[in-house]
């Protein structure tokens, strides 16, 4: 079964656990270092030029954005790290908002995690991964930008990554929301999350 994620449509943004729509069917949450190109691969896999707002100052999406596909499924867009220019208090805040939804949010079914294939694994990458890894929560990376390299040094970087995962629960591919690299195989991946039976928890 595949998702109608073109479907989807802004829902709310929150600031804290306490905001959080109700925990009931099945969401897909989306990190990425806040110059990963996160907005526009949401708007790619969603087929709209502005659900996911992309900008030319990284950084700012800085609370939790939640997308509606359907009364059951949701995509979830988590604020960006790395080139935010916010005082450092506010980092520490949106790390221990984005750990509580980790560890509490029951309707999460899976991570996707967006790395730009010329910088992969960084500091927030890796903690990203640590994240998963300790909630047993399956996570999908997409590196991003694939178009930037040529295909033998993209499919390097994949191998070199794919090497360095911890988990068997982790699959990574290339991905460009430019020239829709991989968006077929992406949308495979997020589909079988939220048809899992997990779904109507």
């Amino acid at each position: 079964m595949r998702i109608a994620f073109q479907k989807a449509h802004f829902l709310l943004s929150v600031a804290s656990v306490k905001q959080l729509p109700p925990d009931t069917g099945a969401e897909i949450a989306f990190a990425g270092r806040s110059n990963a190109g996160k907005s526009s691969a949401l708007n790619t896999l969603t087929q709209q030029k502005s659900l996911a707002r992309t900008s030319k100052t990284p950084g700012r999406t800085q609370l939790i954005n939640f997308f509606e596909i359907d009364n059951d499924r949701r995509l979830v867009d988590l604020p960006g790290y790395g080139y935010a220019k916010v005082p450092e208090a506010q980092k520490q805040k949106w790390q221990a908002l984005i750990d509580a939804y980790f560890r509490k949010r029951e309707s999460l079914v899976g991570l996707v995690l967006l790395m730009d294939i010329r910088h992969p694994l960084k500091p927030f990458d890796e903690q990203v991964i640590a994240w998963a890894k300790s909630c047993s929560l399956p996570l999908h990376i997409l590196l991003t930008k694939s178009d930037k390299l040529k295909y033998g040094a993209a499919k390097k970087t994949l191998d070199e990554v794919k090497r360095a995962l911890p988990s068997e629960l982790i699959s990574v591919q290339l991905f460009s929301s430019l020239k829709k690299t991989g968006l077929d195989e992406c949308e495979q991946v997020l589909s079988s999350w939220m048809c899992s039976n997990r779904l109507g928890g």
